[in-house]
């Protein structure tokens, strides 16, 4: 054998050099960053269980038999995905789901095309009367639909015809929403003036100006706005109860959902497993929309 060859042999695997295994003292202060660690976040995790685990216990129930749920026994014994499936050929939970889409989707495009110039009017223009048209949307913000909601039902239901339907709910977005209109209104009150003044003088006029300038620079705001509305009309169960009730084709996913627990009061399964399909949209949306969810409720108090 070589010198060569013997050197070679003795010396240390790649990587290995210098890597020594763990000593107590090590193992020790790992330990003791770790608890520091948890004793730091103490409060975050605390509630991050707060409000992950009830999601986990609707979850594990949804998949248990029926015998199961609600039991000390809080882990699934067998895994019935078939529950699932079950809720979804329900009948009339897919015209609930088609009844939700056109809701939330239909009200939130209207609540931000009819919003957007009322707020864009308030935050850039001066005129007369400025002030208090904002004080009037301020106000209109704290009044609650309870109080308007027999004038408005006899209006839409009684004079129109238009009971046990959703229209009721959908057209009055096209006239804006006060919420909406304040807070676009903040956003843009953060916007440069002299961006709107570069416009005007290259040529464009007001609506020219906030659809090519202000609109682009304006959409975390509108992401913002669009969230809330759609969230808004998801989960709404006044409106359709008030309007719709008397007509099952006419149902959304929340007031339908109030009536599936109804006929299945006994099928806790089935109950969280609907209450899954119902939430599982607006979580997905929020998870991949809260950048700019984020961005536009931060910047939106920026200035008044």
């Amino acid at each position: 054998m070589t010198l060569s060859s013997t050197l070679a042999a003795k010396a240390p695997a790649p990587g290995a050099a210098g890597r020594r295994p763990p000593t107590a003292a090590s193992r020790a202060a790992r330990r003791r960053a770790a608890l520091n660690w948890v004793a730091v976040h103490s409060l975050a995790i605390a509630a991050t269980l707060f409000f992950l685990l009830p999601f986990v216990f609707a979850f594990l129930t949804s998949v248990m038999t029926d015998s199961q749920a609600l039991t000390t026994d809080y882990w699934p014994t067998s895994w019935e995905w078939g529950n699932y499936l079950k809720v979804w050929d329900t009948p009339g939970f897919l015209t609930w789901w088609r009844n939700t889409l056109l809701y939330a989707g239909l009200g939130t495009v209207l609540t931000i095309v009819s919003s957007l110039p009322v707020a864009y009017a308030l935050a850039k223009f001066r005129f007369r009367g400025r002030n208090l048209a904002l004080m009037a949307v301020i106000a209109m913000m704290m009044l609650p639909p309870q109080v308007t909601v027999i004038p408005m039902y006899l209006f839409w239901a009684k004079q129109l015809g238009l009971g046990g339907s959703l229209w009721p709910l959908i057209v009055p977005m096209a006239f804006g929403d006060a919420f909406s209109i304040f807070l676009l209104r903040q956003f843009l009150m953060t916007i440069p003036k002299e961006y709107i003044e570069a416009a005007r003088i290259d040529g464009c006029g007001d609506l020219r100006t906030l659809l090519k300038v202000v609109l682009p620079m304006a959409k975390p705001a509108i992401a913002a706005v669009a969230l809330f509305q759609f969230f808004y009309c998801w989960n709404d169960y006044f409106g359709p109860q008030i309007y719709a009730s008397n007509n099952h084709e006419a149902w959304t996913l929340s007031y339908g959902l109030e009536s599936f627990k109804g006929a299945h009061h006994t099928n806790w399964n089935l109950t969280m497993a609907a209450t899954l399909l119902v939430m599982a949209p607006v979580i997905v949306l929020f998870f991949f929309a809260q950048k700019a969810f984020i961005e536009g409720v931060t910047l939106t108090g920026v200035k008044g």
